[in-house]
């Protein structure tokens, strides 16, 4: 039973909200009747989600390509951020991502191709992909790939910020969270249930 056609749609913005539409829109592809598989590219298995989705049905999927930290490059954060985050986050040189790191996601790509073209889901997530894909650590022409591949019947999501002009032009479906205001800015951190 899938979607007929199954479209391309991408979350992206540097608002909040992006992983919790994802969430959103598998719950009800599941409430369809739907296979869904959710794959967490650099996440870890740390976030409240992961306390109920995959005991929600055994039509869901979730799996992790991640580690139990952030990455970023060399002058993408100020000091401020830098002291916040302290051992949390791994800086790594414009142009050269940590290798193993590049390594997990390689295994999450491989993971998402099996996936799309196998036709096996009826709806595949592909949650931060576009973050990965920004900080050089999965290649934008092997994401095009993915999706130009994908079997008929397969709804394919990516999420994450800064999605590549060139995903946002094959997408059917593009969705900008614009970040308005935000209590983070007022010294408010990430909340157990809410950011994480």
């Amino acid at each position: 039973m899938s979607f007929g056609k199954g479209y391309i749609q991408v979350y992206t913005g540097n608002g909040k909200g992006k992983t919790t539409a994802a969430i959103g829109l598998a719950i009800r592809a599941l409430g369809a009747g739907k296979k869904v598989l959710f794959l967490q590219f650099m996440k870890d298995r740390v976030y409240s989600e992961h306390n109920l989705l995959s005991r929600l049905s055994p039509a869901l999927t979730v799996e992790t390509f991640g580690k139990p930290f952030f990455i970023a490059r060399e002058g993408d954060l100020d000091q401020e951020s830098l002291e916040k985050w302290q051992d949390r986050v791994v800086i790594f040189p414009p142009g050269n991502p940590p290798p193993a790191y590049v390594a997990l996601l390689q295994a999450g790509l491989e993971r998402a191709r099996t996936a799309l073209t196998a036709g096996e889901y009826d709806l595949v997530v592909l949650d931060e992909i576009n973050v990965a894909m920004y900080y050089g650590l999965v290649p934008v022409a092997a994401v095009l790939e993915l999706v130009r591949e994908k079997a008929e019947g397969v709804e394919v999501v990516l999420t994450g910020r800064n999605a590549p002009p060139e995903i946002i032009d094959c997408a059917d479906l593009v969705t900008e969270m614009r970040e308005v205001k935000h209590y983070y800015n007022q010294g408010v951190n990430a909340r157990k249930g809410i950011e994480g």
